[in-house]
């Protein structure tokens, strides 16, 4: 019990600094870890099935209301990604690139998608 208190006097103060409380919350949590790629976490089993529980909701309401889901790659070509560049300009800097198909290099460079816009207004243009 006293180890439980000491671990959660040790939280930053949400209203200090809500991303690293929030961050650890999941970490203690075990709602989500580290992995070994930088900038990338694992959803836990906990974490996954609040997750999928979301989903459940949010896609009984959208179809209750008329709505319809998409998906939508991963992959943007990189002449999309320009057609959007004010709104990806504080994107660009953590941009992961893929240049090449196996031997072979690329057309044109393929941008791990940092944010859906780039890929799905041209679809409903």
């Amino acid at each position: 019990m006293v180890q439980e208190r000491e671990s959660v006097q040790a939280l930053p103060k949400k209203s200090e600094d809500f991303s690293e409380w929030y961050t650890q919350v999941a970490l203690r949590a075990e709602l989500a870890d580290y992995t070994p790629v930088r900038g990338s976490m694992a959803i836990r089993p906990y974490g996954f099935a609040i997750w999928e529980g979301i989903q459940t909701w949010l896609d009984r309401r959208f179809k209750e209301t008329g709505h319809v889901t998409a998906y939508f790659p991963l992959l943007i070509p990189e002449s999309f990604l320009k057609k959007e560049a004010e709104h990806v300009q504080g994107f660009a800097p953590q941009v992961a690139w893929v240049t090449h198909g196996g031997q072979e290099e690329l057309s044109e460079r393929l941008a791990v998608r940092p944010t859906s816009e780039a890929i799905i207004l041209p679809m409903y243009a």
